[in-house]
C-alpha cells in the first residue's frame, strides 16, 4: 500500500470513529472521540512529515 493510501485510509476512520464518539456521547462515546481525534491527527502527520527509511544491518 502507499505511503500516502494508508495516511488517508488511516485519516478516515479516525473520522468515523470519531463520528460514531460523538453521535454516542457519554464517558465511552468521549474515549472514542478522543482516540478518533489521535488517529485523525496521526495521519495527517503522517502526509505531511516525511519518514525516514532505515536500513537494518542483519
Amino acid at each position: 500500500m502507499l505511503k500516502k493510501t494508508r495516511s488517508w485510509v488511516v485519516t478516515g476512520l479516525g473520522a468515523t470513529v470519531t463520528g460514531i464518539g460523538a453521535l454516542m456521547g457519554g464517558r465511552v462515546g468521549a474515549g472514542l472521540t478522543g482516540f478518533g481525534l489521535a488517529h485523525v491527527l496521526l495521519g495527517t502527520l503522517d502526509m505531511v512529515y516525511p519518514t525516514r527509511m532505515r536500513r537494518r544491518d542483519y
